[in-house]
């Protein structure tokens, strides 16, 4: 499904509403669709629709939202095409009831999973590998519907931060390598799950804790229970979120997304040095690093790009066509502050090199003697499977050119990246703790031959859906 955002709510009189708030946060996650599911105890009650969070709710369908519990979804998605049927939460009526699921996350072994559910009868309708959980929980043998569950997540592989809901329970899992983030709080005297902190902060809850990889917990009103899918976890959450994915005010692992970022921008500076008159960032998910950068070099950090809020996030929009539109209009250049000016631009990642080649022209039509890129990541050079939204290496600058050639095809003075070990060293902690195979190529979960995005759409092309 992607790097998308999931949030929870159970026991509260207005889970639907306190529900959007948190989707609200969690917006930069995702602006494909929003969903949201709610129950009163009987009945699941459901609402989704395209676009981003403000224009999917109104007050009218919230109200509609019935219950006490909710969950909801926004999407951004690696894996199946982008129409309101891949929107989420997904809800089915099953033999023992309705089951509602939001997904973050992508399985790796979606194709032979779907494949296997088809030969034995299961009709899909969407082209998600989300439903694919969904199948396997109804076909499940156990009468429980918490084993049923276990059963279901015992058989993916790859990436999964999961929030189920049904007439009785909020369930949320994470998978056993923890790529994505999930994390537990409480609000009110009930709890919350969110895939990040700063929806707690939006809704007023005060975050517990994360969920542990390879943890399930079961909120219900006998309270609180927790259990372990799997016997074998480690610690792989995508570093990522780190570099880009998470918000700025959000805390990962008990870390300061915020300050993390500074770091990675105070140690590019000690790796990268370079004699400049400004200091600009990317804005605005390089904000931090650019103000990191700033202050250990002693060069000023200046706004010199300013960006259009009315345009999203240009990393995760589906389509090439989109995204070069969007890199055209998303920035515009601050003249009188770069005219004449030797200046750093600081950027989180650099991916297939379409903005940054855009910005560096800008610049230098606003009249910048020299430009020079730092990066506060190292160079992308393999496909993620588990998320993001890079499912051939071909699509990746990195992955086939040289630093220079980068550098010249972007049209930068100079070109740098933060060393592998400089970003160990921000986010405070050392190889195999952390997932890292965009960088690497050593991927935590083992990736079949099968698990790229053209393998999957093949099998789902006869059923499109537009």
């Amino acid at each position: 499904m992607g790097d998308c955002g999931i949030f929870g709510i159970y026991g509260h009189s207005e889970a639907s509403v306190i529900t959007y708030m948190g989707l609200y946060a969690l917006q930069h996650r995702g602006q494909e669709s929003a969903g949201i599911v709610s129950s009163d105890g009987s009945i699941l009650y459901h609402y989704k629709g395209m676009g981003e969070v403000r224009f999917v709710f109104n007050e009218e369908n919230l109200r509609k939202l019935k219950g006490s519990r909710a969950i909801g979804h926004v999407r951004y998605s690696t894996t199946g095409t982008s129409n309101i049927y891949n929107a989420q939460p997904i809800k089915v009526d099953l033999l023992d009831g309705s089951l509602a699921v939001a997904h973050n996350g992508n399985i790796v072994n979606a194709y032979s999973l779907r494949r296997e559910l088809e030969s034995g009868g299961a009709i899909f309708h969407t082209t998600s590998d989300s439903e694919i959980i969904l199948h396997l929980i109804s076909r499940s043998k156990d009468r429980d519907r918490v084993e049923a569950i276990l059963t279901a997540l015992r058989k993916l592989e790859g990436a999964y931060s999961l929030v189920y809901l049904d007439e009785d329970r909020l369930i949320t899992a994470r998978d056993p390598c923890g790529f994505r983030p999930l994390c537990l709080g409480r609000m009110d005297g009930v709890f919350v799950v969110a895939s990040e902190t700063c929806a707690f902060d939006m809704v007023g809850a005060e975050y517990i804790r994360d969920i542990k990889p390879g943890e399930m917990v079961v909120i219900s009103k006998d309270g609180i229970e927790s259990m372990m899918i799997h016997k074998s976890v480690s610690n792989n959450l995508c570093i990522f979120e780190y570099i880009y994915f998470s918000r700025p005010d959000s805390c990962l692992e008990g870390k300061s997304v915020y300050q993390t970022r500074k770091k990675m921008g105070r140690i590019l500076a000690e790796e990268s040095p370079v004699d400049a008159d400004i200091v600009i960032p990317v804005p605005d998910s390089s904000n931090c690093a650019a103000l990191g950068y700033a202050e250990e070099s002693g060069i000023p950090f200046e706004f010199g790009l300013i960006r259009s809020h009315y345009i999203g996030r240009t990393f995760i929009e589906p389509e090439q066509k989109t995204r070069d539109f969007d890199a055209r209009i998303k920035y515009n250049a601050v003249r009188n502050l770069l005219d004449g000016k030797r200046v750093v631009v600081v950027d989180d990642s650099i991916v297939r090199g379409t903005t940054s080649s855009k910005i560096i022209n800008m610049l230098r039509r606003m009249g910048a003697d020299e430009v020079h890129l730092r990066v506060s990541s190292p160079p992308i050079t393999h496909s993620c499977f588990y998320g993001i939204d890079t499912p051939t290496r071909k699509e990746l600058a990195a992955s086939s050119s040289s630093v220079e050639e980068i550098e010249s095809f972007i049209g930068a003075d100079s070109l740098r990246y933060l060393s592998l070990d400089g970003l160990m060293k921000a986010v405070g902690t050392k190889r195999g703790k952390h997932c890292i195979a965009c960088f690497t190529g050593d991927y935590p979960v083992p990736i079949p031959e099968e698990a790229g995005k053209e393998a999957l759409e093949k099998v789902i092309s006869r059923i499109r859906l537009f």
